[in-house]
């Protein structure tokens, strides 16, 4: 695991070379939370294809299955922010816990579509407090200079949950009632999870803020190392007092404030492009969408849809052993250009495979092409007569909704959007699918951050739910390639937005990362603005020393003009006993 215990070059020289075994411990227990939230999302890829063949359900009945967790996890979220401040963070990963063995246990015994969909639901709860908490409980226990690659290990787990989750459809897809044994299988992990959950600490600032100071320094010398000196876990402690001074008494109407509601819109402007990229809609859908595209039978679309997976889970490694050398800002930018690149040549392939036609069409012979004949949920194809009829036209002895590739075009479509699905999504998985998690970890104040973090993760659920609940509808009134060049445009908009207003924030600490968001204008433009640094009583000259060395960082990461970085390196010597110093830092 080099990739992630190798000490970026510019880390203090203080710090051990790799995190404690303490700290993969609570890494991994906490990320079982991650796990359950992939599994329980991607698991419906494959088991959707079964229940609509099983349950002959219409394509909005489809969405809907897919949407309940989505709906569930806008709640779940909510309720994990209000509550993660009062109760703590182990309580909310336990309650989690419990309500994915729920979830699982109603989706694994339903007999009914409405009871299938309650399931999908209360599951949801349990993803939308996952998706908040856990990154925010890694980034408060982890030392700065691996904090970047351990809480981007929770998208790790999530996309191995993912991973699990297509091979155990893809097993199962032939074995009676195998689809319930997918769900059933999502409550082992959340009983792990519950097993570790005495051994985990609460977070330092969570109890710094109940004020056991004690406690705090005891976690943070086993988060730190036992050879870290004092000074480090007092200097720690102390940034911690500092920031819990001002920030003891929050509000969701303090989000209204400069200092806030600037980063409130980074985090959810972030999530919302995670899910109007249409990623989502390749994982709970790619068994579908490759059916689509010519997959012969759904073992098949099934198996396919597993290297999705991989390539989601390879290219997340990926992201985590680079994230903190190379930064999240210059992730997502190449992110959102390889991810547009991908959704216009995947428009193209469907072309190929089933044309620009809308699925609108009032009777199913005007339908001339078996790929857009299949995606009318009202129609089936004759291979043998070439042509689409009624599902119950009792004519014709061979209809099918699955489309065999017959042709050159249609093989070269097929293939070319099995390869650009891959493409698009090792680029979502590099950048955009991991950023915003981090990044929501990292920009907000103490005392603000579960409350805005849980508004970011209502914010990514609700259009999670807007575009899941839509993505069949779409395909069929402005055709597949059209909603793949929606999503494409999307994502151009959302390149001119990162490139603007996200603030690089590697390598800094979480209480320095808010003072990129301070004063007027937007965080990025390279335009250095003086900031007053942070008053002290009797160690002046060290904290305006602090002070310009974030400005030096925040800078240079974002690749100011020379001119500004001689500027701050210059001033970054310099010491004064005045309250009012002021280091440069770049918004």
């Amino acid at each position: 695991m080099n990739w992630i215990t190798r000490r970026a070059p510019d880390n203090d020289s203080n710090m051990p070379a790799s995190p404690p075994r303490f700290v993969f411990f609570v890494v991994f227990c906490i990320t079982i939370g991650g796990l359950l939230f992939g599994y329980d999302t991607g698991v419906i890829s494959g088991a959707l294809v079964v229940i609509k063949d099983e349950w002959d359900l219409s394509n909005t009945q489809q969405e809907f299955i897919v949407g309940g967790t989505t709906l569930g996890a806008i709640v779940g979220g909510l309720f994990a922010g209000v509550f993660a401040d009062r109760w703590g963070r182990r309580i909310i990963t336990f309650l989690a816990s419990l309500v994915f063995i729920l979830g699982a246990l109603i989706m694994t015994f339903s007999k009914h579509y409405s009871v299938l969909i309650g399931g999908r639901v209360v599951v949801g709860l349990g993803v939308g407090a996952a998706s908040m908490v856990v990154p925010i409980y890694i980034g408060e226990l982890a030392p700065k200079e691996f904090r970047g690659r351990l809480v981007t290990l929770n998208v790790l787990a999530i996309t191995g949950g993912q991973l699990i989750a297509y091979l155990i459809a893809w097993g199962l897809t032939d074995v009676h009632n195998g689809w319930r044994w997918m769900f059933a299988i999502s409550a082992f992990p959340a009983v792990v999870q519950l097993c570790c959950l005495p051994w985990l600490p609460e977070s330092p600032r969570v109890l710094i803020c109940r004020g056991q100071e004690d406690r705090a320094r005891a976690i943070l010398h086993r988060v730190y190392g036992s050879k870290v000196p004092e000074s480090m876990v007092d200097e720690e402690l102390e940034s911690m007092r500092n920031a819990m001074r001002t920030e003891n008494s929050t509000r969701y109407r303090d989000l209204l404030q400069a200092i806030n509601y600037k980063p409130l819109a980074v985090a959810c402007l972030l999530q919302l492009m995670q899910q109007f990229s249409g990623f989502n809609t390749a994982m709970y859908y790619s068994a579908t969408i490759l059916k689509m595209a010519g997959f012969s039978s759904t073992k098949s679309a099934t198996q396919f849809s597993i290297a999705i997976a991989a390539t989601n889970m390879v290219m997340t490694i990926v992201a985590i052993a680079i994230i903190d050398r190379f930064g999240r800002r210059k992730l997502l930018l190449v992110s959102f250009v390889g991810m547009i690149i991908g959704l216009v040549v995947l428009g193209i392939a469907f072309i190929f495979i089933v044309g620009l036609v809308k699925i609108t069409k009032d009777t199913c012979a005007e339908y001339a092409i078996c790929g857009a004949c299949t995606l009318d949920d009202k129609c089936n194809w004759s291979p043998g007569s070439a042509v689409c009829a009624a599902k119950n036209d009792g004519l014709f002895s061979d209809l099918t909704d699955v489309c065999d590739s017959t042709t050159t075009r249609e093989r070269a479509g097929t293939w070319l959007a099995l390869a650009s699905l891959v493409f698009y999504v090792a680029l979502y998985a590099v950048g955009l699918g991991n950023v915003p998690w981090l990044v929501q970890s990292e920009i907000f104040s103490q005392g603000i951050r579960s409350k805005a973090g849980s508004i970011a993760t209502a914010t990514n659920w609700v259009s999670n739910f807007v575009v899941s609940v839509t993505f069949l509808t779409m395909t069929q009134h402005i055709t597949a390639s059209g909603t793949f060049w929606f999503y494409a445009g999307v994502l151009s908009i959302g390149l001119c937005f990162v490139f603007v207003m996200v603030p690089e924030t590697k390598g800094l600490k979480l209480e320095d990362v808010q003072k990129l968001f301070t004063g007027s204008g937007v965080p990025f433009f390279a335009r250095a603005t003086r900031v007053p640094a942070k008053p002290t009583d009797s160690t002046d000259d060290e904290s305006v020393q602090d002070a310009a060395e974030f400005s030096d960082t925040a800078l240079t990461t974002t690749n100011p003009p020379a001119s500004i970085t001689r500027h701050v390196r210059r001033n970054s010597g310099r010491s004064t006993n005045s309250s009012t110093s002021t280091g440069l830092i770049n918004r």
